[in-house]
């Protein structure tokens, strides 16, 4: 008989903590607590997305911002890539943070829907920060950040995205985009390549939103 059940995440050596709940009888369990272990115990995060933003020096290849959503929270999150020639008959696939098993799915989709084979290459994906990504709106994201590391071209810093990829190269709209984007304009992004039914009417102050309904848009788009 247990109301709640809560887990502490975070990577050894952090100061941050993220609090999930894993069950919860008399709520979400979709809502992520994140917290700041201090001297004098945990404190909130009231910015989350801050602390899982690299600040680079300059532009790198293979890093690219994405929108989650972690219950009604969107979430700014880093992800990066690492594209290198494999030595191995089966090159390795390494996800943190990522379903490993999706990012196969995804070079396969690049390969026949975007003319990219990646069939001798080593790829690792990594979310910064610790974060575990369970959503299908990374998609979008893992493709251009590999396609990035892959060809060493640095993508835009003021450059965010989301979006699902489908098996036929089409890029699906994923719930609250408008929030997803507001979120985005809020920390001084201006450009987003985003699905096109999630790009709205109105659009949002500050950025310029290129909505794409194909891969092979997406990947002319940056």
């Amino acid at each position: 008989m247990v109301d709640t059940v809560l887990y502490f995440e975070g990577e050894p050596g952090s100061p941050y903590r993220l609090v999930r709940a894993i069950k919860n009888r008399f709520g979400a369990v979709n809502e992520l607590g994140v917290f700041a272990m201090t001297e004098r115990g945990l404190r909130e995060v009231k910015n989350p997305s801050a602390i899982f933003l690299s600040r680079h020096g300059e532009p790198v290849p293979g890093s690219l911002i994405m929108v989650t959503r972690e219950g009604t929270r969107p979430l700014l999150v880093e992800v990066q890539a690492l594209v290198d020639e494999s030595p191995l008959s089966n090159p390795r696939r390494i996800t943190l943070g990522l379903e490993q098993n999706r990012l196969s799915m995804l070079l396969a989709v690049l390969h026949r829907h975007g003319g990219v084979a990646m069939f001798d290459q080593d790829v690792y994906v990594n979310v910064v920060g610790g974060v575990r990504i369970k959503e299908t709106a990374a998609d979008l994201p893992v493709c251009l950040a590999v396609l990035s590391s892959f060809r060493n071209r640095t993508l835009p810093p003021d450059l965010v995205t989301f979006g699902e990829v489908g098996l036929a190269g089409e890029i699906r709209p994923v719930p609250s985009g408008q929030d997803r984007l507001r979120e985005a304009a809020k920390h001084g992004f201006t450009r987003a390549v985003v699905p096109k039914a999630n790009a709205p009417k109105k659009g949002v102050q500050g950025l310029e939103i290129v909505a794409v309904e194909r891969l092979a848009e997406a990947l002319d788009a940056v």
